[in-house]
C-alpha cells in the first residue's frame, strides 16, 4: 500500500477537483444566481449622497440619540443639515454630519464630523416614521472622546 499512496493522493486530489467543478460550484452558481437573498422594497439604494424626506428624519434621529449618550458635563449643538447622507437600501441610511461638542472639562468647543449608520425597522409601512422607536442606530464613529 505505501508503493500507491502518492498514486492514490493525486487520484483523491483529482476526484475532489472534478467534483467541485461539475457539481459544487454549478450548484453555488444557482443559488446566487436566484432571488434568495433579494430584499424587495421601495427604497433604492444610492452610490451617490443624497437628501430626501428619509434622509432628513435619519439626521433628526441620529443627532437625537447622540443627545441621549451624552454625559451632563458635555452640550452640543448639530448642524441644520448633513455633510452627506446615503441610502443603502432596505431603509437603511449613512449621515455624516458635523457637531459643535463643548464640555466643561476642557471648556474648550470642539467641531467633530461624525458617522451614523441607522437603520427604519418597519419597512415600506411609513406610518411609525416619526417615531424614534422605530429607528434602530448600527453605528456612530468620530464622537468616541463624548
Amino acid at each position: 500500500m505505501k508503493k500507491y499512496s502518492s498514486l492514490l493522493l493525486i487520484i483523491g486530489f483529482g476526484a475532489l477537483l472534478l467534483t467541485q467543478q461539475k457539481f459544487i460550484m454549478p450548484w453555488v452558481y444557482e443559488i446566487v444566481s436566484s432571488d434568495l437573498f433579494l430584499v424587495g422594497s421601495k427604497d433604492e439604494a444610492s452610490q451617490l449622497p443624497i437628501s430626501s424626506h428619509l434622509t432628513d428624519l435619519a439626521f433628526k434621529h441620529c443627532n437625537q440619540f447622540i443627545k441621549s449618550k451624552l454625559d451632563s458635563d458635555s452640550t452640543i449643538t448639530f448642524s441644520e443639515k448633513p455633510i452627506n447622507s446615503w441610502s443603502l437600501g432596505n431603509y437603511q441610511y449613512v449621515i455624516n454630519a458635523e457637531a459643535n461638542l463643548t464640555t466643561k472639562s476642557a471648556n474648550t468647543p470642539s467641531s467633530p464630523k461624525y458617522v451614523c449608520r441607522i437603520t427604519y425597522n418597519n419597512g415600506d409601512d411609513q406610518s411609525g416614521i416619526e417615531n424614534f422607536d422605530n429607528w434602530t442606530v448600527s453605528g456612530i464613529s468620530g464622537l468616541e472622546n463624548m
